[in-house]
């Protein structure tokens, strides 16, 4: 799987450690995090991931910051992001399975490595069911249409 992945200044080592995890479960992992700056803005880092998951250019991302919070908030305001800050396994499962969620966020003030891993191999491992489930994304989809 090919998987879109950024950082800002408080999300770089938890960034670098699952990048490395990633690539030796075989993905192939974009890095799309500018140079480290301790004054960057997270809008306008997750803005270019967040506009090429829409583009379909990566069917799953991951952006890692402090909280996992304002990232998630900003990329829902492009139409095609279904972003989630998820810091346990079950609703990394539960946000592909039930909405389809294409950007996953969290924050390495949060958690730690070993739970950010599992965290991840659940996204990447989920599949989006049907049913009820596809009649709410749907709704989610006419939702962004009334903008």
């Amino acid at each position: 799987m090919r998987i879109g992945i950024a950082a800002d200044h408080a999300g770089v080592d938890l960034r670098d450690q699952l990048a490395h995890h990633l690539r030796l479960k075989g993905h192939e992992v974009d890095d799309l995090s500018p140079e480290n700056d301790p004054d960057d803005d997270y809008p306008l880092i997750v803005e270019p991931l967040a506009r090429a998951v829409a583009a379909g250019r990566y069917t799953r991302a991951i952006f890692l910051c402090g909280s996992g919070i304002g990232p998630a908030i900003a990329a829902n305001k492009i139409a095609g992001v279904r972003a989630a800050v998820v810091e346990h396994e079950w609703s990394a499962r539960d946000a592909v399975e039930h909405v389809d969620m294409n950007l996953l966020t969290m924050g390495e003030r949060v958690i730690g490595i070993e739970i950010a891993k599992a965290i991840v191999d659940a996204y990447l491992g989920a599949e989006v069911q049907g049913g009820r489930h596809e009649r709410r994304r749907k709704q989610i989809e006419d939702l962004e249409k009334k903008k």
